[in-house]
Parts: structure tokens; C-alpha cells; sequence
């Protein structure tokens, strides 16, 4: 019996796009029957962003609140497998993935269906990966796999070129001495090899020890640091978040968070993890080893 794959994601930049292509083409190439569908939300988020669309889709994004979303057209009611392609927001779901899940056709396709999560972040996705299992057990799924593809490039960095990304449009290297912003060229063709070890297991109806074998393929790499931070910031977020939802001079608020936000990241952030590092750290490998495990895997 043929099998029936949906992939299911949102893109606003064309990255993810490019990584669900180059993950499916094992699937096509085995004769699958896959389904791509790309969500929209009724109110989309333009690309490129401005600053202030950027900073105003972080209070929605942290607080989980859905958006409207285009209608999406289903040609199956259930899947023999769903690959869930996302990316975070401010250490949470974005507006767009939070809101596809929402739906309720979407939760009906999930329950009792085998599901993989396919992630294309800057860098720290372990919070919003949280949140997802969450919604993927409140409506029954059952998550077999997850693959995060990330930008290699140091915070600092990865912060800069992001943002010239997202506010320019352009995937290149800015002022011609910065690395090129997002996950490499590399990464994304390299995730068709992640496409070919889920296939493997989808075709033997088992998909057990799927998460072990991703893993051991360098699928989900955890950074002692990061893990840090998205210990301490998602709580701030939050903090923001319930602050501005409230405020009728919401804009003024949001110019507040944003220069609290670049602060934290190019100055707070590179303080705490050098005193983490010098004080803490030495004496913490065993449970840093241990969170690390946790985070590879899908309890």
C-alpha cells in the first residue's frame, strides 16, 4: 500500500520552502504520495520586515494567540506520516505554525498520527520545541522524530546578519565582510539525507529508534550555551509580553522592548554566559550532558 506523507509548514522568507523541498525529494523520488501545502495567513507577514512589524508579532508570538489563516485544502483525511515544518518566534512557535495548529481540520489530521518536526531556526529552538510537544500531545499526535537545521554562526553574529536579512531581504553577506545570515546552502541540501533515514523507517511501518538514528546523523545539535539562555529569556519574554498585550500605547512600549531586547542579547547575554562559564560550567558537565540528551530527544 502507498504510503501518505503531508508536509505541512509556513514560510516567509523561502528558506523553510527550501528545506522541505530538499527534505521530500527522497519521498518523491521513492514514489511516494506526498502532499506539500504551504499555509497562509489571511493577514500575512510581509517580507521584508519592517521594525515595526517585527517587534509587534512578539507578544502574539510568546502568548500563543493565532491568527486567522487562508483556507487550507487537505486532499487526504488521515497520513500515514506528517512532517511539521516550523519556525520560532522571540523562543516561541510563530504566529503562522502556532496558528496551522489551531485549526481544528489540522488537529483532526494529527491525532493518532506519527509526526516529525522539521525546524528551521536562527539558533535556540529548544523552547519553542517545548511548546510544540505540548499541542502535539493535546491533540494526540505522536512525535517520532524532530530535525533542527540552525545558523552555525556565532549569537552575536547570527543576530546581525538575521537582521539585516529580515529587514533588507537579502541572503547575502552584509557589508561584504559578515558570513551570509540563516542555515547554510550546505545544511539544506544535506537535510535530503534526514529525508532518506525517515523514509527508511515510514517504509518498515516502525518508526522506533527513528530519533536516535537522526541524531546520531547530526539532525539536532545542542549548545551548552544557548541552553542557558533559553532557560532565563523565554520568562522575560513573557513578562513583555503580558505587559504590552495590555497597553493602549502599545507601539510606544514595543521601542521600549526592542532596545531591552538589543541590549540583552549584545550586552547581558555575553556577560552571563562568561560568568556561567568561568563559575558555573566546570562543575555542571554531568547536568549539561543530561539536558543535552533530553533536548535530543522527544520526551
Amino acid at each position: 500500500m502507498n504510503k501518505k506523507v503531508l508536509f505541512l509548514y509556513y514560510s516567509q522568507t523561502g528558506q523553510l520552502s527550501e528545506i522541505v523541498n530538499s527534505f521530500v525529494a527522497p519521498f518523491m523520488e521513492a514514489g511516494v504520495s506526498v502532499e506539500l501545502v504551504r499555509a497562509k495567513p489571511k493577514n500575512d507577514f510581509a517580507f521584508p520586515w519592517t521594525s515595526d512589524r517585527f517587534f509587534d508579532a512578539m507578544p502574539e508570538s510568546v502568548l500563543a494567540i493565532p491568527s486567522a489563516m487562508e483556507k487550507m485544502d487537505f486532499k487526504e483525511t488521515k497520513y500515514d506520516l506528517v512532517v511539521f515544518a516550523y519556525q520560532p518566534w522571540y523562543l516561541s512557535l510563530s504566529i503562522p505554525a502556532n496558528s496551522i495548529l489551531a485549526t481544528d481540520e489540522v488537529k483532526r489530521i494529527l491525532k493518532d498520527t506519527p509526526v516529525v518536526t522539521l525546524i528551521g531556526a536562527r539558533n535556540m529552538w529548544l523552547s519553542s520545541q517545548e511548546k510544540l510537544k505540548k499541542i502535539l500531545k493535546e491533540a494526540g499526535a505522536n512525535l517520532v522524530g524532530n530535525i533542527a537545521l540552525v545558523d552555525r554562526n556565532q549569537n552575536s553574529i547570527s543576530a546581525i546578519t538575521i537582521l539585516h536579512w529580515m529587514m533588507n531581504g537579502k541572503k547575502d553577506s552584509y557589508l561584504g565582510i559578515f558570513p551570509k545570515p540563516g542555515v547554510s546552502d550546505e545544511d539544506i541540501s544535506n537535510t535530503k539525507v534526514f529525508g532518506k533515514t525517515v523514509l527508511a523507517f515510514l517504509q518498515k511501518e516502525n518508526f522506533d529508534g527513528l530519533q536516535k538514528h537522526l541524531t546520531n546523523q547530526g539532525a539536532v545539535e545542542i549548545v551548552a550555551d544557548y541552553m542557558i539562555i533559553e532557560k532565563l529569556a523565554p520568562r522575560l519574554f513573557l513578562i513583555w509580553a503580558n505587559f504590552i498585550i495590555k497597553r493602549k500605547n502599545r507601539k510606544a512600549w514595543l521601542v521600549v522592548y526592542k532596545y531591552y531586547l538589543l541590549f540583552a542579547l549584545f550586552i547581558v547575554a555575553p556577560i552571563v554566559l562568561t560568568v556561567n562559564a568561568i563559575l558555573f560550567r566546570p562543575f555542571s558537565e554531568k547536568s549539561i550532558r543530561a539536558k543535552k540528551l533530553y533536548y535530543q530527544g522527544l520526551k
